[in-house]
């Protein structure tokens, strides 16, 4: 059986690094993780500039026995 969480995480850098630290969150308390999807993506901008980015991500899991 598999099992979805959603989680949020954001990054300086870039997407996939939000993506990443998306991942690794979930992995500190969350076992046997098979996918993560990216549902949303935006950025936050100040003076014209992109300061963050972040992803709204579904993770699945499967569940142990």
């Amino acid at each position: 059986m598999i099992k979805v969480i959603e989680v949020i995480a954001s990054s300086e850098q870039g997407f996939s690094e939000a993506t990443q630290n998306a991942l690794e969150e979930a992995s500190k308390t969350v076992k046997n993780i098979k996918s993560i999807y990216v549902k949303d993506m935006n950025a936050n901008v100040e003076n014209n500039r992109i300061v963050s980015y972040a992803v709204n991500a579904k993770v699945s899991f499967e569940i142990e026995k």
